[in-house]
């Protein structure tokens, strides 16, 4: 692709903008920060990539995975403000998820151990990850705030927090991995995946693209089910305080 076919690109950018301004949505400013700040940062990813892979070191390597976590984390933790220590519990629930996924990958030798094929898994794994907890803290934070009476109600009846929340909980897992399964049903049939469309497009076999393609998926139904978990039950207890009493309902920030 040429510089000149991508200026064109922009088209995609321009309609937006014009739509949001005909119906007055508002739009326009955040429309064009997005744009820019995807340029600039993609483009740094670029040059800072092709630097990672021409030196191939592992420490590089490590570097561009825990930059990956601490912006995913930042990002993230935006979603349970109200939830003592999320910044940590979903860092930890990133670190848990890379080292579980990439142990089975390069343990079982199922990819080769290079920049080339760690920084991108990662990169989809921990993207992924992290839109999971976002889902999660989301469902989750609202199960509780709807549900505060049936919460005090067993934790009355000498239940425990675990008890108190255990519906809101499993709820909110059940939401957050929901959409990861029902789009793997259509895979390939509704949608192309990036991953394998992209590996077409760069004149991979399309075959070769969709065993990789095979792979992401299936270690996306692992990142769906350990991040949705791991914030889960890492977060219901910071709900409580020592002496079992629901802080929301004593309004304590949780």
């Amino acid at each position: 692709m040429t510089y000149t076919s991508l200026a064109l690109t922009l088209i995609f950018v321009l309609i937006p903008l014009i739509l949001s301004r005909t119906l007055q949505l508002g739009l326009e400013k955040d429309t064009i920060f997005a744009t820019v700040r995807s340029i600039i940062q993609l483009l740094a990813v670029g040059y800072v990539l092709k630097f990672v892979f021409d030196s191939d070191s592992y420490i590089y390597i490590f570097l561009m995975i825990a930059l990956m976590i601490v912006a995913a984390t930042l990002n993230a933790r935006k979603k349970g403000k109200t939830i003592r220590g999320i910044t940590w519990k979903i860092a930890t629930t990133l670190i848990i998820v890379e080292v579980v996924t990439q142990s089975i990958l390069l343990g079982l030798n199922i990819v080769p151990a290079t920049a080339q094929y760690i920084i991108p898994i990662s990169g989809m794994l921990i993207g992924n990850s992290m839109v999971l907890s976002i889902l999660f803290l989301n469902r989750f934070t609202a199960e509780i705030e709807s549900n505060k009476d049936s919460i005090e109600l067993i934790l009355s009846l000498g239940g425990t927090p675990k008890q108190a929340v255990h519906t809101q909980l499993i709820n909110a897992i059940k939401a957050s991995m929901i959409p990861t399964i029902e789009s793997q049903k259509t895979i390939g049939l509704v949608q192309l995946p990036g991953m394998m469309s992209g590996q077409i497009i760069g004149g991979a076999d399309p075959v070769v693209a969709v065993q990789f393609q095979i792979l992401i998926i299936f270690a996306l139904l692992t990142t769906a089910a350990l991040s949705s978990i791991l914030v889960g039950f890492l977060s219901y207890p910071t709900l409580f305080n020592e002496r079992i009493q629901f802080l929301e309902a004593n309004n304590q920030k949780i």
